[in-house]
């Protein structure tokens, strides 16, 4: 995994200095496998963000973005990010020798289904760097996927090609185009393959493994690098299964994690939970790099299916059949439903949703209050006091 994510970045780094090579920054669910078969190199910012978050930078950045005039109530990936570039700071030059900052955009291109706030946050380093932007508007709050709604996103990701074409001075072929949205299908299903090992009792991995393990499904997804790192995962997780090896020793209770994590505190929960003899096995977050709808026959609709199909579009009535599904598969006893402050979209308990699980499946639900990169908004003792009673909780219910 450090030698993979080292690559990336050193490639993207290298970039900089070549004016031949073409350099796109992403949403993380935006459409990347368009980028590249074009030859763009694919920066995604909120991977950054999550770097911040994780290596605890965030918290002091943020408030030089609030004083340019970002709400300290907006997505703290953006606000982080944008505060590191304001002091000329990265965890990237932390982590890779000789990198010193984040690489120079050609374009920047979004994808609106995961919050308006990718919108904003690329918009400003556009007028920033003085590069173009493209953004892909996703409807939102969807019950039903209809072919009218796949066929506005398939025609929209059809209308980047002309303009990229353009900026990377290569011509689209259809071609390269199916053969990488077969890459990324591939590293889809190898990943769906990796998490549900959880299913196992013990798991092989929790929720905490897997916010790092789904690096390269994230920026690597379209690659061979990416479809040769989770088959090699995927083999050793298989390995622990077969000798009964668990990531909790003891495993004594199954929780799912509806949200975003808090990265700053990766180590300190996952650390927690085992204490308790308790896996958090699954998440709706790590899940949301599985692609099962992408087919390289038909890139553009299967594309436009796909990410419209992400979970965070979804209405509750969708999110809810899911995640019941999920709690049955992964043989869940409790669900933790984290709040996150700055994180409206991807928080799911702000209308009535864990009440209403609990009552219609009987699994116990608790939500914690946090934040997924500013940690000003988490009381440590706090989570750990309702985790604590959580647990007792599900004791008492045995």
């Amino acid at each position: 995994m450090k030698q993979l994510m080292a690559d990336y970045y050193y490639n993207l780094d290298t970039a900089s200095e070549n004016e031949k090579q073409k350099v796109a920054w992403c949403s993380s669910v935006g459409p990347a496998e368009i980028l590249r078969s074009l030859g763009f190199l694919v920066y995604f910012p909120e991977n950054h963000g999550a770097m911040l978050g994780a290596s605890r930078m965030a918290t002091d950045l943020i408030p030089y973005a609030n004083a340019i005039g970002y709400s300290p109530e907006i997505c703290s990936y953006l606000t982080s990010d944008i505060g590191a570039y304001l002091q000329h700071i990265t965890p990237l030059s932390h982590a890779y020798e000789g990198i010193s900052t984040i690489p120079k955009p050609d374009v920047l291109v979004f994808n609106t289904n995961q919050c308006r706030d990718v919108q904003d946050w690329f918009s400003w380093y556009a007028h920033e760097f003085k590069v173009p932007l493209f953004g892909i508007y996703t409807h939102r709050g969807i019950n039903k996927i209809t072919h009218i709604l796949v066929d506005s996103i398939a025609n929209q990701l059809k209308g980047l090609i002309e303009p990229l074409e353009k900026i990377s001075g290569t011509t689209f072929e259809l071609n390269a185009l199916k053969r990488i949205v077969s890459l990324s299908r591939e590293c889809s299903d190898l990943w769906k393959k990796v998490l549900n090992t959880a299913a196992n009792i013990p798991s092989p991995l929790t929720f905490f493994d897997g916010t790092i393990q789904m690096a390269p499904a994230v920026v690597l997804r379209g690659t061979q690098q990416a479809v040769d790192y989770y088959k090699m995962l995927l083999n050793e997780l298989k390995q622990r299964i077969e000798y009964h090896e668990g990531a909790v020793d003891n495993e004594n209770y199954r929780l799912y994690w509806d949200g975003m994590p808090i990265w700053g505190r990766l180590r300190d929960h996952s650390e927690f939970f085992t204490q308790l003899n308790t896996c958090v096995a699954a998440s709706t977050y790590c899940n949301s790099w599985i692609f099962t709808s992408f087919d390289p026959t038909d890139p553009f609709r299967s594309m436009a299916q796909a990410y419209t199909e992400l979970f965070i579009v979804r209405s509750d009535i969708a999110k809810e059949i899911y995640l019941k599904d999920l709690m049955e598969f992964f043989k869940i006893d409790g669900i933790l439903f984290h709040d996150a402050k700055t994180c409206a979209h991807n928080s799911n308990n702000r209308y009535g949703m864990p009440q209403r699980i609990e009552e219609e499946t009987g699994i116990p639900t608790l939500v914690i209050n946090g934040d997924l990169n500013d940690l000003r908004c988490l009381s440590d003792e706090q989570f750990k006091t309702n985790i604590e009673a959580f647990i007792e909780q599900l004791e008492n219910i045995r």
